[in-house]
């Protein structure tokens, strides 16, 4: 096999949706420490493997999206392992294999300390990672791909975070999820935009191939206008901390973001507005970690 530079490497984990597993995490962990001390053994493990799975996943839409001939040398996008630095789509399969075996390992961990039900979450959540792109109906060619990413990448991750470190889920961390999870789900209905006509070709029944470009746009606007009013509200009528509302500080990318979706365009003049969606999810998430540390020291 011939030898792979490190760029090659990088790029194959697609190191920018990284935020989306690992920033619910550290939401997760932060929402609760008010009520216990931080177990550094299980944060670090939930740490690395949600980041894994995402790892996987993002290399089984690799493997599934070059066999059903969506990716080719012309695609655009951030993917391109196969068709542009040279891996076999043996090595990706077996490398996101490989990354399950570690997270598993990891979630036996994570469930011998605290929960053994842990287990059944977290095997669903390796099932969801690959049936989003492989299996014979992939969940990524409905218009479910970007409600099972907010669940799983939103609900799941941050309620496990917490719940291993005070083993319990509290409103807090319910409420929280909620904003999270439709911007998750923002970043996957940015790329199915952008790849609006050449999903519809390949038999993709998305959100976006159902409405069309302008709709799908509005409902992008309604994703992040619902995350905010969500945010609002966990502060307003319950008792998350008013330092969260630091994520406000996203809306003008945002702003932007709908503003160079609004003109249908061609795959590759959309991918800047598809990068200020996945900045917005970084960001806001962030900013509430940031929130919450800060409100430690001012209580």
């Amino acid at each position: 096999m011939k030898q792979k530079s490190k760029g090659a490497y990088w790029r194959m984990i697609r190191p920018h949706t990284l935020t989306a597993s690992f920033i619910p995490v550290l939401l997760g962990t932060f929402i609760v420490l008010d009520q216990t001390e931080l177990k550094w053994g299980l944060f670090l493990a939930m740490l690395v493997a949600s980041v894994l799975i995402q790892i996987a996943t993002n290399l089984f839409n690799e493997y599934y999206d070059y066999k059903r001939g969506l990716d080719h040398e012309g695609s655009i996008g951030i993917g391109g392992s196969i068709v542009r630095d040279g891996f076999t789509p043996k090595q990706i399969l077996s490398i996101a294999l490989g990354m399950y075996a570690v997270s598993a390992m990891l979630g036996l961990y994570i469930a011998a300390s605290t929960s053994w039900h842990l287990l059944w979450v977290g095997a669903l959540s390796m099932l969801v990672g690959y049936l989003y792109t492989g299996g014979p109906l992939p969940i990524a060619y409905t218009p479910f791909g970007e409600i099972v990413a907010g669940l799983f990448m939103g609900y799941v991750i941050i309620g496990i975070a917490g719940y291993i470190q005070i083993n319990t889920v509290t409103t807090e961390l319910l409420l929280v999820s909620f904003p999270m999870a439709l911007l998750i789900g923002a970043i996957l209905l940015a790329n199915n935009i952008r790849d609006l006509d050449n999903d519809k070709e390949n038999g993709r029944k998305t959100i976006a191939c159902l409405v069309g470009h302008r709709r799908a746009v509005y409902v992008l606007a309604a994703f992040f206008v619902a995350a905010l009013v969500g945010i609002i509200v966990a502060v307003m009528y319950y008792e998350v901390t008013p330092w969260v509302l630091l994520s406000l500080l996203t809306v003008p990318v945002m702003v932007q973001a709908i503003q160079r979706f609004w003109q249908k365009a061609e795959p590759a003049a959309l991918m800047p507005a598809m990068a200020m969606t996945a900045k917005v999810n970084t960001l806001f998430g962030a900013w509430m970690v940031v929130g919450l540390i800060v409100s430690r020291f001012v209580m």
